[in-house]
């Protein structure tokens, strides 16, 4: 970026809050576009001329060089820091700018490769990720970094705008703002898509206007959060949670090349479908059908024979709905006997889901027909709704019975930790199966911010942990010592929790292996795998229930709290320490 940031003048410097840290990737998109002679023109220096004049995303602090990554090579970028929020924390940013800028009416899947492989360099040194990307494709993007990114544990958000940010009139600030807040305050491990104050599920979204600021729509899954001027509001009941342990991983080069979209319509000759069909090298069709899955069979059922002979080929063709909210069904007829000749039900996935999901499994290595069919009939990633029996039970759930005749969030908490710390796994799995709904517990922090997961960390039993984080309890979490549990884990030496949370993708900050070295001196315990250590704050003027549960197994207090630093995620009405 050239030239040099201009900060604006402050005249009442804020106290200290924490900082978040998020990198935003500009790939392009009419957000970054400025007016000129010839129109609308992409520019660069976005962070400068773009955002560094507006009290908004520019706290006037002091400037700051922070570290990121683009094709293996480390830059040192500029950052400006957002004001403090409702939340009580800044949220720092850069801004890394692709060269160039990417037209995302043209974006193909090696554009989807470089947004992927440029959050994977940059994954363990910033809380969340803001994607800049133009309009026309963002919902297929949207979800095919959702299908490519496995086991995320940070949120990943697209946004671009309607309108140039350098406009009157314009949608551009809020959606970035919005975006940015998001990412430095809460941990959604997704793929997200923020417009218009709403933040989408990434893979259920579809583009609904061309002008609109309210452009795009979640047709068939409600939105993970909505901005309102009460604050964000959060659905926590919809946020997907890890279902195992795993590093964050990338696939790379989906094979869109071989799939073909091809929408039915009124009167269509058998001719023309199996023209598609004989597409060379044709791998997988999206099949865009009437209703809940219907299509004309033809004159004497010539339609249905010529996909059925497609599908003998081994072509994978997938049976989505033409209208946006609906779902395709074997209720009627037609549907049915396209599922005879083995066309997959796509039940309510999006095409632009379907599309990229269908490439994302075409790319993997040996998977064989039968898996990729079975595959796409099934949720990978909160792509599409399954078809599941209803159950019913009973309304009184086992965290009641747990804690007795204590039924608040804290007292339900307590008696998580008081399980933990006596090694007792089978009611940790009593009082989280009563909780399986909502996930407050996984989420929940007591008032120096340790999560179950940090908890877990320091204690005897690593089973326990690895049940936390099987339910989906994330390891990015940090209390407001800045400490992440690998970190209370390795300080301790408790080798077994360390190396279950780093399969589970779990790393140190910046800020802790900068801390740990500084302080450790010439010492190198065998159990840091960072060779960092930290002598910490003992200076505790109260007493947490971590402390509390802690105490008989023999844990360091000292090791829960030092300098306060550390992202957080706000409970309704009683902010508290960034989780997920």
């Amino acid at each position: 970026m050239g030239g040099q940031v201009k900060f604006l003048e402050r005249a009442n410097p804020e106290a200290s809050y924490p900082e978040s840290r998020v990198l935003i990737i500009m790939t392009g998109g009419t957000i970054c576009m400025q007016p000129s002679v010839d129109g609308l023109v992409p520019m660069t220096g976005f962070l400068e001329h773009a955002l560094a004049p507006r009290p908004s995303f520019n706290d006037n602090s002091s400037p700051l060089k922070i570290k990121a990554y683009r094709d293996g090579k480390r830059l040192d970028i500029p950052s400006l820091r957002t004001p403090v929020s409702a939340y009580s924390r800044h949220i720092r940013y850069g801004v890394l700018e692709f060269e160039p800028l990417l037209d995302s009416s043209s974006i193909s899947s090696d554009g989807w490769t470089e947004i992927a492989l440029t959050v994977k360099e940059n994954y363990h040194h910033f809380d969340g990720f803001v994607v800049l990307h133009g309009t026309d494709s963002l919902a297929y993007t949207a979800s095919a970094l959702s299908f490519m990114m496995s086991d995320l544990g940070k949120p990943v958000i697209l946004t671009g705008s309607q309108a140039s940010i350098f406009a009157l009139q314009s949608d551009a600030v809020d959606n970035l703002l919005g975006s940015l807040i998001v990412a430095g305050t809460f941990v959604i491990p997704e793929v997200c898509l923020f417009f218009h104050h709403t933040l989408f599920r990434g893979n259920r979204t579809t583009k609904v206007s061309a002008s609109s600021f309210e452009a795009f729509d979640s047709p068939n899954c409600a939105p993970l959060a909505k901005v309102t001027s009460l604050g964000v509001d959060v659905n926590w009941s919809l946020v997907r949670r890890p279902t195992r342990i795993a590093e964050f991983a990338v696939t790379r080069n989906l094979d869109t090349t071989h799939v073909a979209c091809l929408r039915i319509f009124p009167g269509i000759k058998p001719e023309m479908v199996d023209s598609v069909l004989k597409v060379p090298n044709l791998r997988g069709l999206i099949l865009e059908t009437f209703g809940m899955g219907n299509a004309p069979g033809g004159v004497d059922g010539s339609l249905t024979k010529v996909i059925k002979e497609a599908v003998d080929r081994g072509i994978v063709i997938v049976n989505v709905s033409q209208c946006t909210n609906g779902f395709v069904s074997p209720i009627y007829a037609p549907a049915t006997a396209l599922g005879r000749v083995g066309v997959v039900f796509g039940h309510d996935l999006t095409t632009e889901a379907a599309l990229t999901k269908l490439s994302y499994l075409l790319a993997l290595p040996d998977v064989p027909y039968n898996e990729i069919t079975t595959r796409m009939s099934r949720s990978l990633c909160g792509e599409m709704t399954e078809m599941t029996l209803p159950s019913f039970s009973h309304p009184a759930g086992t965290v009641d019975s747990a804690v007795g005749r204590l039924t608040s969030a804290d007292a339900a908490f307590t008696a998580l930790g008081y399980a933990i710390r006596n090694g007792d796994k089978q009611t940790v799995q009593d009082i989280l199966e009563g909780d399986e709904v909502n996930h407050q517990l996984l989420k929940k922090a007591d008032y120096v911010g340790n999560t179950a997961v940090h908890l877990a960390a320091v204690s005897n039993e690593p089973e326990i942990l690895r049940e936390l984080l099987l339910r989906g309890a994330s390891v990015h979490a940090r209390n407001v010592a800045n400490n992440t549990s690998l970190f209370l884990a390795e300080k301790i030496g408790n080798a077994e929790c360390v190396k279950i949370l780093r399969e589970a993708g779990a790393h140190l900050w910046p800020e802790e292996r900068s801390r740990a070295t500084s302080e450790a001196g010439d010492r190198t315990p065998a159990s840091l795998a960072d060779a960092s250590h930290d002598v910490l704050a003992d200076e505790l003027d109260k007493e947490s229930f971590a402390h509390k549960s802690l105490r008989k197994t023999g844990v360091d207090e000292k090791v829960i709290v030092s300098e306060p630093s550390g992202a957080f995620e706000p409970l309704p009405h009683n902010p508290a320490p960034r989780k997920d």
